[in-house]
């Protein structure tokens, strides 16, 4: 139960989430019964609360993908949390799932949340990092789970110019995997590359991106295109170039998914909640010149 009214005899619950993505297939539940967050999650859930569950989810991230800071909400009876062992506590369901959760995920918090609050579309911006190595040795063996490998060097002040140009709001359907009836207009709020080079682990940068939402495949994209300018295989005016287009681009390449982890998901202030959802739900268009 996932609707947007809750009723008096249901509770909103928000959970805090990670998980490693390397033996996920994504967040999303498939039919074809492929392992994912969402399923591992609900069927914990599910089993502790002995009802169905459905989460909501802020961003759905892709097969590989991790993150330290996602975000669900799901409504269950209030009846469920007063069994069970739970008082009526939802708190006391971290206990409970990580008793059944496999190690690769984690529910760090779960508490009550406005009936107006939704993971997704209440969402303000959400924050992703990208950590990549360009050392010849490759990632260390103790972050070889969270260090996508390049195989070119890097010069890091390009990358940040070509970043810079993608800052704001524009359409990014040239860097995004098309999704029907689904608009590819995003506001990139900031998109910074830091050298986080140490003695025992040489040429690795971070790209920390942060967005009103991300299209499909978008962050990956837009990671690749600036190493490509960092490499110096092509030029910024590349960059501004594919601002313009209007369909996925086939020269822009993906970066590897076990370099992308969501690391944020902001929201206003609850009394705001319901503001900010009907604003995501509008359909973006430019403005004009």
């Amino acid at each position: 139960m996932t609707t947007s009214a809750v009723s008096g005899t249901d509770m909103r619950l928000r959970l805090d989430i990670a998980y490693d993505g390397t033996d996920f297939h994504g967040w999303a539940r498939q039919t074809s019964g492929v392992r994912t967050v969402q399923e591992t999650i609900e069927d914990a859930l599910a089993l502790v609360l002995r009802i169905p569950v459905t989460l909501t989810v802020a961003g759905r991230t892709d097969a590989g993908v991790h993150a330290s800071a996602q975000v669900a909400h799901t409504d269950v009876p209030r009846a469920a949390l007063d069994q069970r062992s739970l008082d009526g506590d939802p708190t006391k369901l971290v206990r409970r799932l990580s008793k059944l959760l496999p190690d690769d995920v984690r529910v760090l918090n779960v508490n009550e949340a406005p009936d107006a609050f939704d993971a997704r579309f209440a969402a303000l911006h959400r924050s992703y990092t990208y950590r990549v190595t360009t050392n010849p040795a490759g990632a260390l063996p103790t972050r070889r789970a969270d260090t996508a490998v390049w195989g070119k060097p890097v010069v890091i002040n390009r990358m940040q110019q070509a970043a810079d140009l993608i800052v704001g709001l524009h359409d990014f359907a040239a860097f995004c995997k098309p999704k029907p009836h689904a608009t590819t207009i995003r506001d990139v709020h900031a998109f910074t590359w830091h050298d986080v080079s140490t003695q025992h682990e040489r040429d690795v940068y971070e790209a920390r991106i942060t967005a009103d939402a991300f299209c499909w495949n978008m962050v990956r994209a837009l990671v690749a295109t600036c190493l490509k300018v960092g490499e110096g295989k092509r030029e910024d005016e590349w960059v501004a170039q594919l601002l313009e287009v209007t369909k996925r681009d086939s020269q822009v390449p993906l970066a590897p998914a076990c370099g992308l982890t969501l690391t944020g998901v902001e929201y206003p202030h609850p009394d705001a909640f319901a503001k900010r959802a009907a604003v995501t739900r509008d359909r973006r268009t430019l403005p004009k010149h």
